[in-house]
């Protein structure tokens, strides 16, 4: 998330000015850190987090195949007034996945762990620990709203110490504070709709989930679409990557 923000009565998203610390530090876009993090708060050791290296089918023939869900860290360059209307999300959309969250100002760098979250809540196949907590986060939140369950996480102590530890991981170890040197926000992409074979933006600072349009099933590809749709109208950077939830392959 590039700076702290707050959620308006419409679904918004305001600015607000930085703070000393962050409450949430930001995660680095490492499968290793992720998949760590992850199973030290219920992720299945069956599961993993693997990494896109590049769009090419012939680069795309190494990705673990069945593709769970993706997750994607990219630098965005438009401000929200110039998005696409589609683009806004929309809370009419709550019920295309079985699970999404908003993200507040006080949330503040939390945007990796949800974008995971939305992932993995959203994928039929994955079974989360119960006593795990992660597991205890999705019994607890099951029949909340999408504020709710934002509101639930900034108050989940337990939760944001294990994501503190993670965040000292690998090169954000040395990002502790300084906002504006955090220019990456995470996004999921999973399968939703009434059939689950339309493309879904899940971005907890968006009005709600984006539907993106049917996709065939083909979560890796339709996601791989929309992204180069992204870079191609200017709206992302090319300083992005791109990373799969999957059966672990060791």
């Amino acid at each position: 998330m590039t700076s702290a923000e707050q959620q308006q009565d419409d679904g918004a998203i305001v600015i607000e000015p930085s703070k000393d610390e962050f409450s949430w530090p930001p995660l680095e876009s490492n499968p290793d850190v992720l998949t760590k993090y992850l199973h030290s708060i219920g992720l299945p050791e069956a599961f993993s987090i693997g990494e896109i290296f590049g769009f090419d089918e012939d680069l795309l023939a190494f990705v673990p195949q069945p593709v769970l869900g993706i997750i994607v860290c990219h630098e965005r360059l438009i401000p929200k007034s110039e998005y696409r209307s589609r683009d806004l999300g929309s809370a009419e959309n709550y019920d295309v996945v079985r699970f999404y969250m908003h993200q507040s100002g006080s949330l503040d760098n939390a945007c990796g762990i949800i974008a995971c979250l939305h992932a993995v809540f959203n994928s039929p196949s994955i079974v989360v620990d119960p006593t795990s907590v992660m597991g205890r986060f999705r019994s607890s939140t099951s029949s909340m709203s999408p504020r709710e369950r934002c509101a639930a996480l900034e108050g989940n102590e337990e939760f944001r110490a294990i994501h503190a530890a993670h965040a000292s991981e690998g090169q954000s170890e040395a990002i502790t504070s300084d906002q504006s040197r955090v220019r990456h926000h995470y996004v999921a992409y999973v399968l939703g709709g009434d059939d689950g074979n339309d493309l879904v933006e899940l971005d907890g600072t968006k009005a709600g989930p984006v539907v993106v349009g049917g996709c065939d099933g083909d979560l890796l590809r339709g996601s791989i679409r929309e992204v180069m749709g992204k870079l191609e109208r200017g709206e992302i950077s090319d300083s992005l990557s791109m990373m799969t939830l999957n059966l672990s392959q060791e």
